[in-house]
């Protein structure tokens, strides 16, 4: 027995709970997959049937639900491959600041101050108008893998 104490400092967290596994062959056209560690949604899923060495293969075509690059991977369809966990929540917008940031409120009444404008010019143009108007607007914002971000837009009328 060794008196030295171990330490051990696990950096190694690899997304682990962003993401859960699942057999490529049952992932679907508009589900989510992790390719080259960014989550995305397939838009395409083609099988190739068993060849000579046994395993049938998926090519899966995906857009990358924040950067909208289009990615593709071929797996066994009896390997796992990651699935990212994506949440849709809506909040009120309260305010645009000048550095790009969105002040927006939650459903338990505080603010969230760490979103910046979405990078598309047209729903960019969309909020910052439909802000300047005085309309209330609430965004959708899509959260996977530790990223968030505005994804949509709806007007619910003029303030009051």
């Amino acid at each position: 027995m060794s008196d030295e104490e171990h330490h051990f400092e696990s950096k190694a967290d690899a997304g682990a709970s962003k993401t859960y596994p699942q057999q490529a062959g049952t992932i679907r056209k508009n589900g989510y997959i992790v390719i080259k560690n960014r989550p995305c949604k397939v838009v395409e899923v083609s099988t190739s049937k068993t060849g000579k060495h046994g395993h049938a293969k998926c090519h899966f075509v995906a857009i990358d639900i924040f950067t909208a690059k289009k990615l593709e991977d071929i797996v066994p369809s009896s390997h796992n491959c990651d699935v990212p966990h994506v949440n849709r929540t809506d909040y009120q917008l309260i305010d645009i600041s000048e550095d790009g940031f969105v002040s927006l409120l939650t459903e338990n009444g505080n603010t969230k101050d760490d979103l910046k404008l979405p990078t598309d010019d047209s729903l960019l143009t969309q909020i910052k108008d439909g802000f300047a108007e005085g309309k209330d607007l609430v965004v959708s914002v899509m959260s996977a893998m530790g990223e968030e971000q505005i994804n949509a837009l709806k007007d619910i009328g003029p303030k009051n």
